[in-house]
């Protein structure tokens, strides 16, 4: 029984610039870290595999320094990395994203669950969870933010809502996104840290995958960032003063006139 752990390398700092040619951020000389929410995601994985048995593999797509937060997810436990990087998937979106996963995970053999954290910290879309389990034609269950049961055959989970939760049954193997709720991520052990250096990170190139090169990177990426700016600076209120029907009369007067001066 396996479980697969999709990661991403996100900056550590919100100070990131833009590059204003390509729309895309400026990585180099930031400092990178495993997604905070894909941390959540290692966790359960580690917890599954001590409920039940089997390997956890985390896989992560990116350029060869990305190899570092399998390391780190090895150091906490898990059993191997894969690192997915080749030219032919730069600048791909979200879809073109979690289908080059699902490519890479479909050459894994015995899926119990996937396990990927709600969004990335850089760019918050939510997306790549979802799109794997439709690449793959698997069920789902996103925002996870409890286990209720699991054993060979299905898994049961809440869903965090905006009022509350869900708890939803799904036949296994499925994909679940996961937030911050579900658990406390464990610090790696010396042992797992000694265990990291030396691990052998397997590496697969766009060749490896069997996938179809229109599918990847830019030409598969339905979506194009075309302008990334710094939304300017919020100014200042006004704050009306008076009686209530004073202060009506004079937000009625200033919504009128902000309204017609936006009509001319």
């Amino acid at each position: 029984m396996r479980y697969v752990v999709c990661i991403k390398q996100v900056p550590e700092t919100t100070d990131v610039k833009i590059n204003p040619e390509t729309n895309t951020l400026m990585r180099e000389g930031v400092a990178s870290i495993i997604n905070p929410f894909d941390m959540y995601a290692i966790e359960e994985a580690l917890r599954m595999k001590g409920r039940l048995g089997g390997t956890v593999t985390v896989i992560t797509m990116g350029p060869p320094q990305a190899d570092a937060a399998l390391r780190e997810a090895i150091a906490m436990g898990a059993d191997e990395g894969i690192l997915i990087s080749d030219r032919a998937f730069a600048g791909s979106d979200t879809w073109a994203t979690s289908y080059t996963l699902s490519q890479a995970i479909r050459k894994l053999s015995d899926i119990a669950v996937i396990l990927c954290g709600k969004q990335a910290s850089d760019g918050d879309t939510a997306q790549v969870g979802p799109g794997i389990a439709v690449h793959l034609d698997l069920p789902q269950i996103t925002y996870v933010r409890k286990i209720e049961a699991q054993d060979d055959k299905s898994i049961t989970a809440e869903r965090l809502l905006e009022n509350g939760f869900e708890v939803i049954q799904a036949p296994l193997p499925c994909v679940l996104t996961v937030v911050k709720e579900l658990n406390e991520p464990r610090l790696p052990s010396l042992k797992g840290k000694m265990n990291a250096k030396k691990a052998v990170i397997t590496v697969w190139k766009a060749a490896d995958l069997a996938a179809d090169p229109k599918c990847l990177g830019l030409d598969g990426s339905p979506t194009k960032v075309v302008r990334i700016f710094t939304p300017p600076p919020r100014q200042g209120g006004e704050i009306l003063k008076g009686e209530p029907d004073e202060i009506v009369a004079q937000l009625v007067a200033k919504l009128k006139d902000a309204v017609l001066g936006a009509a001319n």
